[in-house]
């Protein structure tokens, strides 16, 4: 099993992404507790949330809830999971998605997220997404005093790009813990900053890490996937497992978080930390047109 670092905090390898729990087509909550279970079964220990991860408007903090409700009844110790949430984006009921930077807005929210997990401190609190409306080091600023208030045990950032995670760590005295980035096959564009991450030793949360998959089954990337399924049919394991092992040999910061909702999906997921890659898949697999 593999174990890597966020913070002061060590995790297993692969987390848990909560948000398909609580969003339009979830699932009822007993197939969400049992696949959260099953997780924490397969050794995970990073579940990512955030308040966000809702479908209706009066339902705030939904998946927070839900994770609080599978971890007190799990029946087993779970003192050692770090539950990652994040707040300053925000679901009007809509479908659609909006911005919130604002200082007060962000320590406010990361106070009624504490609650709703049932935490005196929020293991890893991180700024959702910037805000155009507001400068980003107002936002960021906000995060340093939870973490200086322990609010927070641990600060990090989401959707960010190089300049950004550059200034955060500067705000938060170099104690910037975590980037959340959408990365995959298919959506390459975050290397940069993942590259950056490993250069400063933060942890590389890719989400949706598995975000080429389904458009591979339907066609949509064509041959150019073809590299995974093939390396996956070598191996006798699935195209999923295939590429959250690919993501985690790129550096050893990164810890991808795919979303689930079954606990099939996760528990294959959790395996892939077993599977190893030749330097030629690796290589294979990197240069695999997005």
């Amino acid at each position: 099993m593999q174990n890597r670092t966020i913070g002061s905090r060590q995790v297993h390898a692969i987390g848990l992404g909560g948000m398909p729990m609580s969003i339009e087509g979830r699932p009822d909550e007993a197939r969400s507790l049992a696949t959260i279970h099953a997780a924490l079964e397969a050794g995970v220990t990073l579940i990512d949330t955030a308040d966000a991860y809702h479908r209706d408007a009066d339902e705030v903090g939904h998946n927070e809830e839900l994770i609080a409700k599978a971890l007190r009844t799990y029946g087993q110790d779970t003192s050692h999971v770090l539950v990652a949430t994040k707040g300053g984006h925000l679901r009007p009921g809509d479908g659609s998605w909006t911005q919130n930077g604002d200082p007060d807005y962000i320590k406010r929210a990361a106070k009624e997220s504490a609650a709703r997990l049932g935490v005196e401190a929020i293991g890893l609190y991180q700024f959702h997404r910037p805000d155009p409306a507001v400068p980003y080091a107002d936002s960021v600023g906000a995060i340093r005093d939870l973490l200086d208030e322990g609010v927070i045990e641990l600060a990090g950032i989401s959707n960010a790009n190089p300049d950004q995670i550059r200034e955060a760590n500067e705000i938060l005295g170099g104690r910037l813990a975590s980037v959340q980035n959408q990365f995959s096959p298919r959506f390459r564009s975050s290397l940069p900053e993942l590259e950056l991450c490993a250069e400063l030793g933060i942890a590389f949360l890719p989400w949706s890490p598995l975000g080429g998959i389904s458009l591979a089954r339907s066609g949509e990337l064509g041959a150019e996937y073809h590299a995974f399924e093939e390396i996956a049919g070598a191996h006798g394991v699935s195209p999923f497992q295939v590429t959250l092992a690919w993501e985690l040999a790129l550096a050893p910061v990164v810890i991808p978080i795919p979303g689930a909702s079954r606990p099939e999906s996760i528990n294959d997921s959790a395996r892939s930390t077993e599977l190893s890659l030749t330097a030629d898949e690796i290589a294979r697999l990197s240069a695999a047109a997005a």
